[in-house]
């Protein structure tokens, strides 16, 4: 009986690394993630049988997140462990003395390779969270839709256009995206076509230096393109935020959406038969994926408890802290860990096998030119209208710069 014991023990420890089994301390998590509470709050309780210490999830909506968390975090009152944005955003409330710095928490430097964790370093090398999950831009296709229509899963843009026709003069809408909700006929659908022309994360930084220009032959093209695939969007499309994107799509009322990886989830739960692809590539691009650092877990500066918010910092840059995480996690988002990691969907699998060949990099605008999201949002809404030219477009992205 005590060699089973000492071996529950040992288990424990081995899960949950440097974790002290503090009974009765009760630590607070801010998120944006109001969706995933049920999966979060799963998790959560899962390390508080391993450690001992709750943690509350208390996430606010997406839209108000960045400003409700920082009057938090101004009058005191923030939580002890949040979700941290990458780049910009997150390197913000850092800079503030926000965040505490977790260079030094065993298994961060160890166990991430410098690709994931540079999106939450300062600019001294000091890094301001642990990474916790990245997200894909993908297409979802109706694999019944496809079938019986005889369509091929397109690689090229010119098969992907010619998919969209044939859809069209069958009567079936090709794409469900709209513009209702704004953000993400950005994020969800130009910066998931983009890598395609302007390629990965060394050819970013030369626009982001202004080596290349934001209205090169590149853009150009790629706004070209983002105009065409517009007139394959649904009756009404202006009203279509991203919520009825996925209900039109996953209820069989469109061929193909364009999301992120987090909602492969509400597709099972619709019960479509779905799959999914890359952004098709244009003549003369390379193959490329939006592959984004999502979410980073942070500890705030002032949290009454330290140790405590320490300790799940390392839980998490552990390989079996990160293993959990996935299991609790909503399919669709992927932990950055250097470590092999199993996803209970196999569909979840199959979209990040969609990186392998292909280059990747984050959302375009997100690392250093977040001054360009609203004005390449308003031009896109205007293309989609037919109320600019892609040439007219490229310059006044560029000169918002």
């Amino acid at each position: 009986m005590k060699k089973t014991l000492a071996i529950a023990l040992c288990t424990l420890l081995l899960l949950a690394p440097a974790v002290s089994l503090a009974d009765g301390v009760q630590l607070t998590m801010g998120s944006w993630r109001v969706d995933d509470s049920v999966q979060v709050e799963a998790m959560l309780a899962k390390y508080k049988e391993l450690s001992g210490v709750e943690i509350v999830f208390q996430p606010t909506t997406s839209a108000q997140y960045n400003s409700v968390l920082r009057m938090q975090l101004d009058a005191g009152t923030g939580p002890d462990l949040m979700y941290a944005r990458s780049y910009e955003t997150g390197r913000d409330l850092y800079e503030a003395g926000f965040l505490v710095d977790v260079s030094g928490i065993p298994g961060v430097k160890e166990n991430f390779a410098p690709s994931s964790l540079e999106p939450w370093q300062n600019t001294d090398g000091s890094l301001f969270a642990v990474p916790f999950a990245a997200v894909s831009q993908v297409i979802y296709y109706d694999k019944d839709i496809f079938a019986e229509q005889g369509i091929e899963v397109p690689y090229t843009w010119d098969e992907f256009i010619a998919a969209c026709d044939k859809l069209l003069a069958a009567g079936i809408t090709p794409i469900a995206n709209g513009l209702g909700s704004n953000w993400d006929i950005l994020e969800c659908v130009f910066l998931g076509m983009l890598p395609n022309y302007v390629g990965g994360s060394e050819s970013r930084a030369l626009y982001e230096s202004g080596e290349k220009a934001l209205n090169d032959e590149a853009f150009v093209k790629a706004y070209t393109d983002f105009q065409q695939m517009t007139k394959y969007f649904p009756e009404g499309f202006e009203s279509i935020g991203n919520d009825d994107a996925v209900m039109v799509f996953a209820t069989g009322r469109a061929a193909m959406v364009m999301d992120g990886s987090w909602s492969c989830g509400t597709n099972d739960e619709y019960g479509a038969n779905w799959g999914t692809m890359a952004f098709p590539v244009p003549e003369g691009g390379e193959a490329a994926m939006c592959f984004h650092p999502d979410m980073a877990i942070a500890g705030n500066s002032i949290s009454q408890y330290p140790d405590e918010v320490a300790a799940f910092l390392e839980w998490i840059a552990t390989p079996e802290g990160a293993q959990i995480v996935a299991d609790y996690l909503p399919a669709g988002f992927f932990p950055m860990i250097d470590a092999p990691i199993t996803f209970k969907n196999e569909r979840v699998t199959e979209i990040l096998a969609l990186n392998e060949g292909r280059v990747t990099d984050a959302r375009f605008v997100w690392p250093k030119l977040m001054g360009l999201y609203n004005p390449m949002l308003e031009q896109l809404n205007a293309l989609a209208r037919g109320e600019t030219t892609p040439q007219a477009a490229a310059d006044a992205v560029a000169a918002a710069k």
